[in-house]
C-alpha cells in the first residue's frame, strides 16, 4: 500500500502517547516506609522531604547527610542505623528536584539554592546555631562546598560546621568525567527534553550500572527504588536542568575548591577507587596535592562511585574512624 507510512504513523502516535504517560512505579515496602517515616518542610512555597532521627543517648553531635545525583536521601539507608548509634541526631533531605521533594519546571536549579535549602531546613529545626557535621556524596559534595564557603566567610552565616567528610564527588572539574548520558542531557539543547521523556527504567538502569563496581551492583529491586524516586513528581523531566550543576562546578571552581583549601575544620574523603566518574589515580593524586591537610580513606579496589551502597560497613567504619579522631 502506497501510504503504509501513514498507517504506521497513526498507530505509532497513540502508542507513543501511552508510553509517555506510563505512571511511576509503585513504591516498594522499604521505600514506602522511608517516605512514611520522613517529613516535609516548605521552602519558598516548595515542599522538601527530609528525615530526622534521634539516636545515641548521651551524645550531642548532629550529622547532616547530603546525597548525590540522580538519587535521593535513600542512598544513606544502609548506614542509617549505624549513624544513629553514634550521633544524637541524623538528618538527611531530598534536594529540590530529587526524591520526594518538589520538582518544579521550568526552574533554574542551582547549587546555591540547594545550600540555602539546607540552611532553611536546619533553621526550621532550630539548629542554625549548633555545630553540625556534614557527610556528603557526589552532588552533595558541591552543596557542602558552598555551605563551607558561606561558613568561612560568615555570609548567610547561620550554619556552624564542625567537620566535613566528602565521598566520590567531582570537586575538581578537571578530573571529573561525566557519563555519556549525562553529557547528552546537560548539553543536548532541544534533544535533552526529548531524551528525558523517552527515558525508561531500562535505559536508566543501564546508565547507572556503569558507575557501580562489577561485584557491588544494586539488585533489580534496589534499582527500581532509585527509579521510583526519580519518577516521583515527574522527576525524569527535570534531570537535564539538574545536570547544569556540572557547568556550575566549572564556573565556580575557584570559589568551591578554595573553600576546601582554606577550611580550618577537620576534612576527610572516603573514596571508592574504581569510580569511572572520578578515576583513580588521577583524582586522588590531585586531591592530595590540592588538599594536603585532608585525611583520606580509600576503600577496596572493587568499590566504585556509590561507596555507601557498595560497601556500607567499610564506608561507615571509615567515617566513624574519622569522627572519632578529633
Amino acid at each position: 500500500m502506497k501510504e503504509w507510512w501513514i498507517q504506521v504513523g497513526l498507530l505509532g502516535i497513540p502508542l507513543l502517547a501511552v508510553y509517555l504517560h506510563i505512571p511511576p512505579p509503585q513504591l516498594s515496602p522499604e521505600l514506602h516506609s522511608w517516605k512514611s517515616s520522613g517529613r516535609f518542610f516548605t521552602y519558598k512555597g516548595l515542599s522538601i522531604f527530609y528525615q530526622d532521627s534521634w539516636g545515641a543517648v548521651g551524645s550531642s553531635e548532629i550529622v547532616v547527610l547530603l546525597h548525590g545525583f540522580p538519587t535521593s536521601s535513600y542512598d544513606w539507608f544502609k548506614i542509617w542505623e549505624g549513624l544513629t548509634q553514634r550521633f544524637h541526631r541524623v538528618i538527611a533531605l531530598d534536594f529540590l528536584g530529587f526524591g520526594f521533594s518538589d520538582k518544579p519546571r521550568p526552574h533554574q536549579y542551582s547549587i546555591f539554592e540547594q545550600a540555602s535549602i539546607v540552611e532553611g531546613l536546619l533553621g526550621q529545626l532550630g539548629l542554625q546555631n549548633q555545630r553540625i557535621h556534614l557527610l556528603s556524596h557526589d552532588y552533595g559534595d558541591t552543596v557542602a562546598q558552598e555551605l563551607l564557603y558561606r561558613y568561612e566567610r560568615n555570609r548567610t552565616g547561620r550554619l556552624l560546621i564542625g567537620s566535613l567528610c566528602l565521598s566520590n564527588g567531582g570537586i575538581f572539574p578537571e578530573t571529573h568525567h561525566p557519563t555519556l548520558l549525562q553529557k547528552l542531557l546537560k548539553d543536548g539543547g532541544l534533544i535533552s527534553p526529548i531524551l528525558t521523556r523517552l527515558m525508561n527504567f531500562f535505559f536508566f538502569a543501564k546508565g547507572l550500572t556503569v558507575v557501580f563496581g562489577p561485584y557491588t551492583r544494586p539488585s533489580e529491586a534496589e534499582m527500581w527504588d532509585m527509579w521510583a524516586g526519580i519518577r516521583t513528581n515527574d522527576g525524569n523531566l527535570v534531570i537535564d536542568s539538574l545536570l547544569q550543576y556540572i557547568n556550575q562546578r566549572k564556573k565556580h571552581r575557584d570559589r568551591w575548591v578554595g573553600a576546601l583549601a582554606s577550611m580550618a575544620v577537620p576534612l576527610h574523603f572516603i573514596y571508592g577507587p574504581l569510580d569511572p566518574v572520578n578515576p583513580h589515580p588521577e583524582f586522588m593524586n590531585l586531591y592530595r596535592k590540592m588538599l594536603p591537610q585532608s585525611t583520606v580513606s580509600i576503600l577496596d579496589d572493587h568499590i566504585s562511585h556509590y561507596p555507601q551502597l557498595e560497601d556500607p560497613m567499610g564506608f561507615l567504619n571509615a567515617y566513624l574512624n574519622f569522627i572519632n579522631s578529633f
